[in-house]
């Protein structure tokens, strides 16, 4: 895959974000600060406006996005966000072109770094619970093409961001409300699936 093609997925990736903010909203106004929603859509138009003005190879977009996210006001999901992003670029390639095991080395640098820095698991109803199941199936994917692992990832934070519903949440705000948060999915997460299943959409997929 070209950094052009990565480029073009990630945009994917931010554009179907931003098309959720409202969901967002909504899911976070029931047990958070109602701000999940603006937040990622800051976050995923800070990501967009780095890959379109990169101009260096993979490593460098990924760190450019990073950067533009760290400089972002807002919740709890920017730091978070900045540190996967950074993640990620610690481990692509300087160039501008990545396989798959170089696509698997860049999502599982990119989940340890965040696991260092949240603590949280599956099951306590964060982000996690989409992105550890996506990291997962992209570490264990075994096909050739960058579209099956992305599909594979998708598909799986999907099922994590449905299943966070039903779990109690562990942190933040939430964490107040125990088990009445039982039957909501957590904003992270879906904000997570959201962003996987961008990733999905190849450059010849409309938005």
């Amino acid at each position: 895959m070209t950094k052009e093609q990565f480029a073009v997925r990630l945009k994917h990736a931010c554009a179907s974000v931003i098309s959720a903010e409202q969901e967002l909203t909504e899911i976070d106004s029931k047990f958070g600060d109602a701000d999940h929603g603006l937040t990622m859509t800051k976050i995923a138009k800070a990501i967009s406006d780095a890959v379109d003005q990169s101009d260096g190879g993979i490593q460098a977009m990924l760190d450019d996005a990073a950067t533009a996210v760290m400089s972002l006001n807002g919740g709890s999901a920017v730091p978070l966000w900045n540190t996967w992003l950074d993640g990620m670029q610690e481990a692509a390639p300087e160039g501008e072109e990545i396989d798959v095991p170089g696509l698997q080395a860049v999502f599982a640098q990119a989940l340890e770094e965040l696991n260092d820095m949240s603590g949280a698991k599956v099951g306590d109803k964060t982000m996690m619970d989409a992105l550890i199941p996506a990291s997962e199936a992209v570490a264990a994917y075994a096909g050739a093409d960058e579209a099956g692992l992305f599909a594979a990832a998708a598909q799986a934070a999907a099922a994590g961001a449905e299943n966070s519903k039903n779990f109690v949440s562990k942190f933040g705000r939430a964490k107040s409300y125990g088990a009445q948060t039982i039957g909501t999915p957590d904003a992270g997460a879906m904000s997570m699936a959201y962003f996987f299943r961008g990733l999905a959409q190849d450059s010849s997929e409309s938005n």
